[in-house]
């Protein structure tokens, strides 16, 4: 449901305050301030309890009915689940329709399984085996509700098999919010929700089960937009896990995003090469860094997310003190997932208040 289309019972309490009687109206100023502050207690609760309900604590819906146990899925109204598809399932089942898209690695088909709109993707380039399958490692392993659902795969035919998501990735979003049937979701809640999706994905990658993990696929816009699907209820899904290296501070472990130089503002001044243009790039050379990399990011990320809709510039006005955090030079000094995560939950409740609410502040 989008957050625009909200209905709370304080509406049914301001329309009760404008039709107070005389003797209400009356009433000295102390009690005035008393009356605002309740219905101002009143509006926190009940949105406290509706985001909390709704989106649980990562900014998503707290329970996923589609998800199942470990090696199996749920596909459409099917209410049972269903093992992954096998090597002899996936080619005796499944058909393809049509390519869709190519990238280094992999070629991506939409397929058709047993009446449900798959897809099948097969590796390009023999030579990144490697990356094709530590990819399908990732997927298995982080199966969760901020992961691109797999359906099947083939190690041997290096194929994997996953849910199909109609509006495709991130980087059609605009295009996607300016057709008639989505215009009513572009607005500014809608779009701060996209954002809070994306960094709760970023917070599962940071603090996995299986440990931290970098989205090193992120060397400029487009490629971190490429990464993630928009789903059909306008939530995000990681898809595209080949570049996932992992990090363990602990033990001296830190990453490299690749063996080439990197440049440009988008990504994070640790990922650039420190020694000047005089001296040839030397990956032995190139110190290595960790996941505070992804913070950098977010700020460029979220205000793509934002648009220029109306309200937007009053989310970034809140946001401004946050992202200064996630710009600064030093790794270390950056917040973690978890506190970008807190602060953009924090404001989007405080900018519903204000929406729901308008007058409170001249009233205290």
């Amino acid at each position: 449901m989008p957050v625009a289309c909200l209905s709370f019972p304080w509406h049914v309490g301001g329309r009760a305050m404008a039709k107070k009687s005389p003797l209400i109206q009356r009433e000295s100023p102390q009690r005035e301030v008393l009356a605002a502050l309740l219905v101002l207690l009143s509006v926190t609760v009940l949105l406290y309890l509706y985001l909390h309900n709704f989106y649980g604590a990562s900014g998503r819906a707290n329970t996923d009915p589609s998800l199942c146990p470990f090696g199996y899925f749920r596909l459409g109204p099917v209410k049972n689940c269903s093992p992954w598809l096998s090597c002899e399932a996936i080619k005796k089942e499944v058909r393809k329709l049509k390519c869709i898209g190519e990238g280094a690695v992999k070629k991506v088909f939409l397929s058709e399984w047993k009446e449900n709109k798959v897809v099948l993707s097969q590796l390009t380039n023999p030579e990144l085996q490697e990356d094709f399958l530590y990819g399908l490692k990732m997927l298995k392993a982080l199966q969760s509700k901020y992961v691109v659902r797999l359906l099947g795969y083939c190690e041997q035919q290096f194929t994997i098999l996953t849910e199909y998501h109609p509006l495709g990735s991130l980087k059609g979003l605009n295009e996607t919010l300016h057709m008639p049937k989505y215009k009513g979701l572009n607005t500014w809640h809608r779009r701060f929700m996209l954002a809070i999706d994306y960094v709760s994905i970023i917070h599962f990658l940071h603090s996995s089960p299986l440990g931290t993990f970098v989205m090193c696929d992120s060397n400029d816009l487009d490629k971190v937009l490429s990464q993630y699907l928009l789903t059909s209820d306008f939530h995000i899904l990681v898809n595209d896990l080949d570049a996932l290296p992992l990090v363990n501070r602990s033990a001296g472990i830190l990453v490299k995003c690749g063996h080439r130089k990197i440049q440009g503002e988008f990504v994070a001044p640790e990922q650039r090469w420190p020694h000047g243009e005089e001296v040839p790039f030397d990956d032995d050379l190139m110190p290595p860094y960790d996941e505070k990399t992804d913070i950098w990011k977010i700020p460029k990320v979220t205000n793509f997310f934002l648009g220029h809709v109306e309200g937007s510039d009053i989310v970034r006005l809140h946001l401004f003190d946050i992202h200064a955090a996630c710009k600064k030079k030093e790794p270390a000094e950056r917040p973690s997932a978890q506190e970008v995560l807190d602060t953009y939950r924090k404001v989007l409740t405080l900018l519903i208040q204000e929406a729901a609410m308008p007058g409170t502040k001249e009233m205290l």
